[in-house]
């Protein structure tokens, strides 16, 4: 037997399927040129984003489009070159997902909610977003089905994009890269209010991390219950990290009311006690 023979060796030879080695052969090839050129393809990208400055989750939300539509098309020209009828294949399918029924539900949600999301380009690589229970985290992939983020406690935790589509999402990052935050600070009564402002605001002029345009400035929030209740607010880049922040401006803000002789108080009771004798 040649090698010749081997390549036209058929294993299966009916009216509608035609597989035979070299068909085998030529959709493994097929499959690994594609994976490959799509490698090159992102790198080169990659590399024009970097170069041009670019948004990189349109970037990638567009490759990702782009990914899957060839990948699509190659299977359905490998399963074309084997003899295999599209429409057979789909109406088998279909037969296939009615019997299955709502048990696939649920993925195909998440799948329609992907390609919403890759279209649609309301969450992106590298936003951070704040999910309804609180969570905040950053977007490291945007799947077809699922997504990524790696928390502020370095723990990366899986959402389905139906989640991400469906329910309240806050995004930091989506149309501003200043996003403004605040620290609350209380006071003792008697204290000089105007002193307290120009120490909240040399906090926040000082720290590196915190934008002079827009500047920071006080709110004088209430005459709380036992003390004067202040609000600084300021404006930051990297959304991520800003708990370290406001942090660091705490630590701050304490050591410049010691020097200056600033109290910060506590809440306090008066206890009467009656004596019945």
């Amino acid at each position: 037997m040649t090698f010749k023979d081997i390549l036209n060796y058929k294993l299966i030879d009916t009216e509608k399927i035609d597989i035979s080695v070299y068909s085998i052969l030529m959709i493994v090839v097929i499959l690994l040129a594609t994976y490959f050129i799509l490698k090159i393809i992102k790198k080169l990208i990659n590399k024009i984003t970097e170069r041009k400055k670019l948004d990189t989750g349109s970037v990638h939300s567009i490759f990702l489009i782009i990914k899957y539509v060839v990948w699509v098309l190659i299977i359905i020209l490998c399963l074309d070159s084997i003899g295999l009828e599209i429409s057979i294949l789909m109406a088998s399918a279909a037969a296939l997902l009615v019997g299955i029924g709502l048990g696939l539900q649920q993925l195909f949600n998440d799948i329609a909610s992907g390609i919403v999301l890759l279209f649609e380009g309301s969450i992106k690589l590298n936003d951070v977003i704040e999910l309804d229970d609180q969570t905040v985290g950053k977007v490291i992939l945007l799947g077809i089905r699922t997504s990524k983020l790696k928390t502020r406690d370095d723990v990366i935790i899986i959402v389905p994009n139906s989640k991400l589509v469906n329910d309240n999402i806050i995004n930091w990052s989506h149309l501003d890269k200043k996003t403004r935050f605040h620290v609350n600070i209380g006071v003792a009564y008697g204290s000089d209010v105007k002193l307290v402002e120009k120490i909240l605001l040399s906090c926040a002029t000082s720290n590196k991390d915190i934008y002079n345009n827009p500047e920071p400035f006080v709110r004088f929030l209430d005459f709380g219950e036992s003390s004067l209740d202040f609000q600084l607010f300021f404006w930051v880049k990297n959304t991520f990290t800003v708990e370290n922040l406001k942090s660091d401006l705490r630590f701050e803000i304490n050591q410049q009311f010691k020097d200056h002789k600033i109290e910060i108080p506590f809440p306090q009771r008066d206890v009467h006690i009656k004596d019945k004798t």
